[in-house]
């Protein structure tokens, strides 16, 4: 798995291409009530590359509406960020499908190799194991999945559905764009037992 990690001098370009493109059609669609989005991106300290980022990964593309009395914000999804987690998307599904394997050892490299704690990546697995299955988005995401992809662990079944060939940086892309939907506030909410 860790072999195929794109990450590197064109790996977050692309995926920082990949998030103008969810802002655009985004930004497109305008505001429910009508009104014209305006920028109005969120600072980002972002956390888990080893490589020097791109400088505009400083912010999480965000808009909000442009009337008086709306003033809404829309935060599209993206391939970058997951939610408010300060570390990148790509990080947390990496470690999380990582960390699903049974040695101790592979801890302690993954937090030597993307900085987080052996706490935090319990949380990411907490994240994937619990949350994720009960929400919306899931719910809807994997009847697009081919039925022979079988789903056991997420995200290390994802991971063996998207990472297939020889070009990683766009499988990457690929799976994170699949994913993105669960990197908003409204998306990521689990529904409760009685389907609300």
């Amino acid at each position: 798995m860790y072999h195929d990690w794109p990450g590197g001098a064109t790996f977050w370009p692309f995926l920082f291409q990949v998030d103008q493109d969810l802002a655009q059609s985004a930004r497109d669609k305008a505001c429910r009530c009508g009104g014209r989005l305006h920028c109005a991106d969120y600072p980002r300290k972002p956390r888990g590359s080893a490589e020097r980022l791109p400088e505009d990964y400083g912010y999480r593309f965000s808009f909000c509406c442009d009337r008086d009395g709306c003033r809404k914000r829309v935060t599209p999804p993206s391939v970058r960020f997951l939610d408010r987690k300060v570390y990148l998307f790509a990080v947390v599904v990496l470690a999380s499908a990582m960390r699903q394997g049974p040695s101790p050892r592979r801890v302690h490299e993954l937090s030597q190799l993307f900085g987080a704690d052996r706490r935090t990546i319990a949380r990411w697995q907490v994240f994937w194991r619990e949350h994720v299955p009960q929400t919306p988005f899931w719910k809807i995401a994997r009847g697009r999945l081919s039925a022979t992809d079988v789903i056991v662990l997420l995200p290390q079944s994802l991971l063996g559905v998207f990472l297939r060939g020889d070009h990683p940086c766009e499988e990457w892309g690929r799976l994170l764009r699949f994913l993105s939907p669960i990197t908003t506030a409204t998306a990521c909410r689990a529904s409760s037992p009685d389907g609300s």
